[in-house]
């Protein structure tokens, strides 16, 4: 048996300015952007540069209750985890761009992380994952091909 996540959604305020944000600042690559008329809704996709896994499917709240979880979706946690293949590289990019990070960068022992927030104040990893993780061992040449992916919080260490 053969399956994957393909998309996680993410709740945004407005489309565009998430779509700004995610291909402007993080160099996501736009890969749909669809109306539906029959919902009156864009079906949103975005994903990291050279990745092959899980994409963010970039959802606008369309009830006060959704609009409540705005910048909130994982209660104040990390929801995301997005890990490269240079570590440095990305995170001098991001400082300058000026995304905000909460955590500055560690060495742990999965290997080295920061936590930055999108422009909603969800939280996310910024991490390089050691060759010796499990998860790295288990894609393999997935990992080391792919210069980013976005693991969803029950898929890397907890923050």
């Amino acid at each position: 048996m053969r399956q994957s996540i393909v998309h996680v959604a993410l709740v945004v305020r407005d489309y565009d300015e998430a779509i700004e944000f995610y291909t402007n600042k993080l160099h996501f690559s736009l890969l749909e952007d669809t109306y539906q008329p029959e919902q009156n809704k864009r079906w949103v996709v975005v994903s990291p540069p050279g990745s092959v896994g899980t994409t963010l499917l970039l959802a606008k709240a369309a009830t006060a209750e959704q609009e409540a979880f705005v910048g909130n979706q994982s209660g104040g946690r990390v929801f995301l985890f997005l890990n490269t293949d240079d570590f440095w590289r990305d995170y001098n990019d991001m400082v300058a761009k000026g995304i905000k990070f909460v955590r500055e960068p560690k060495n742990e022992q999965y290997g080295l992380v920061a936590v930055f927030e999108d422009l909603y104040g969800n939280r996310w990893d910024l991490l390089q994952l050691n060759n010796d993780h499990p998860i790295s061992k288990a894609l393999g040449s997935r990992v080391q091909s792919s210069p980013a992916h976005i693991w969803p919080a029950n898929c890397s260490p907890q923050s």
